[in-house]
């Protein structure tokens, strides 16, 4: 599979990487382990080699199955990952009151001081079972510590060849400058989907201009735009899903209405819901990678099919077309 420059840095991605957030737990529900080990396994015989991951994914659980899974082929894929969400230290600002993978009440906070991100990434090489990741990011912004003290520890990371590059996550513009006053930006990592499009205003035109990688996460809107949800889909207890505002019933109702209005031109394709959904999010200007999580082998497998086909200009726009009709009820 082609590989893509990510930025200005010299870390290539796959167009499609493997978002490994599910298979954590935390506010997803959970995977099974081997099943989870042999998805991440698949994307790479299948040449989908980037894997995104994050300490908070099951709370160190999501890193450990990803070092579980790439033993022996480590030289084959690029590791992403971040920091910046201590659930072990009173420190930061406090994010939210949530429940690890026990069900035990836990408090998270943003923190991201020079000590916390260096301490972060070598906890990370450890679950890992690496001696460095291609690229660490800041997972949320952190209002307590100036950015660039962050910046300055990613810069000593990157010298002492523990990472490969630095990238921000959920970062604006005014923070993006900030940032690249002190390190090189490789990406931002921001959501983005047919559904969540607010990126195009400001952060795509500025990434563009500048030479800074998208890495879109959340392109199937958490399995929404899949087309599997029916109005009233009951979730397990812990999954975040269930609060968002394109989950009301009413909303499942009016996006499946559009996913049936698009069905004809992903059978015309040959192609599924979902991979016409990748696809499209691949195509928008300045997106240099999606992000599509998968439980288990046969997802990775869909997502894959995601770069057997394009889209034309005209296919585009008729996408648009109806997306534009599209509004949620509150």
């Amino acid at each position: 599979m082609e590989l893509i420059k990510l930025g200005k840095s010299d870390v290539k991605v796959t167009p499609i990487a493997f978002g490994a957030w599910a298979i954590g737990g935390w506010l997803w529900g959970g995977a099974e382990k081997k099943d989870a080990i042999n998805a991440i396994r698949k994307s790479v015989d299948l040449g989908i080699t980037t894997i995104d991951t994050a300490p908070v994914y099951g709370f160190g659980l999501s890193e450990e199955i990803t070092g579980e899974a790439i033993k022996g082929i480590r030289d084959k894929v690029q590791i992403l990952t971040k920091f910046g969400i201590r659930w072990d230290a009173v420190k930061g600002e406090f994010f939210m009151a949530t429940k690890d993978n026990q069900g035990e009440n836990i408090d998270i906070y943003w923190y991201s001081a020079k000590d916390s991100v260096i301490k972060e990434c070598e906890d990370s090489l450890k679950r890992l079972g690496t001696d460095h990741i291609d690229l660490l990011q800041i997972h949320w912004p952190d209002p307590t510590t100036p950015v660039e003290e962050t910046m300055e520890a990613l810069e000593r990371l990157k010298e002492q060849g523990k990472i490969r590059a630095a990238g921000v996550s959920n970062y604006d513009v005014p923070l993006m400058e900030e940032a690249e006053k002190t390190t090189l930006l490789a990406s931002n990592q921001v959501p983005y989907s047919m559904l969540r499009r607010d990126i195009e205003e400001d952060v795509v035109p500025y990434c563009i201009q500048n030479n800074v990688g998208i890495l879109a996460y959340s392109p199937l809107y958490r399995g929404l735009l899949t087309g599997k949800f029916d109005p009233g889909h009951k979730f397990k207890e812990g999954d975040a899903r269930a609060g968002l505002l394109w989950f009301k019933t009413e909303n499942v109702k009016k996006v499946n209405k559009f996913l049936d209005k698009i069905r004809p031109l992903a059978e015309s394709k040959r192609a599924t819901l979902p991979q016409l959904v990748l696809r499209w999010t691949l195509q928008q200007p300045g997106i240099t990678c999606v992000l599509a999580g998968a439980r288990n082998p046969e997802q990775v497998a869909d997502n894959a099919g995601t770069l057997s086909f394009s889209l034309s200009e005209d296919e585009v726009g008729f996408i648009n077309g109806e997306l534009e009709k599209l509004e949620p009820a509150s």
